[in-house]
């Protein structure tokens, strides 16, 4: 465990298991994005990766961990040119156990930016065949995000 983040690489799948507390996200994240996993995929796809995956698991922290801490446990392989991402905690579930819709909120630049609904917007967008479930006490959010390899 570095830190508050293990890494355990199998073959062509990847599991990261973190504290679930916003240095540990950041951690987790610097220490996922060296892994061997990602490092034929094209810097484009890497940086998409990693804009989703901390957004989902921010969220994760924020929201499903906010009335005490826990884990939260990612799976990544790699499918073709696809990155299939799996992320597990056991927090609370999303209200009425659905994703957010992720919709931007009007804006005309006179005040502050708006909370919320930007993270979301980000994961639907970027994201491919994403999905949420409650399952007994756990969370569960699949997606596909692009992995083209990079060029020789």
């Amino acid at each position: 465990m570095q830190g508050n983040a293990a890494v355990h690489p199998q073959g062509d799948r990847l599991n990261l298991e973190i504290v679930s507390n916003p240095m540990a996200v950041r951690a987790g994240l610097s220490v996922l994005l060296a892994a061997p996993l990602f490092a034929p995929i094209c810097s484009a796809d890497r940086g998409t990766a990693e804009i989703v995956l901390a957004e989902a698991m921010n969220n994760i922290v924020e929201h499903a961990y906010a009335k005490k801490p826990g884990t939260i446990c990612l799976t990544l392989s790699i499918e073709g040119d696809k990155l299939l991402c799996q992320i597990e905690d056991h927090g609370l579930p999303m209200p009425g156990e659905t994703m957010p819709l992720g919709k931007l909120r009007d804006f005309d630049g006179r005040d502050d930016l708006p909370e919320g609904g930007f993270g979301w917007h980000l994961i639907r967008t970027l994201s491919h065949d994403l999905s949420y479930e409650r399952r007994d006490l756990f969370n569960l959010l699949r997606f596909r995000l692009d992995a083209r390899q990079s060029e020789p």
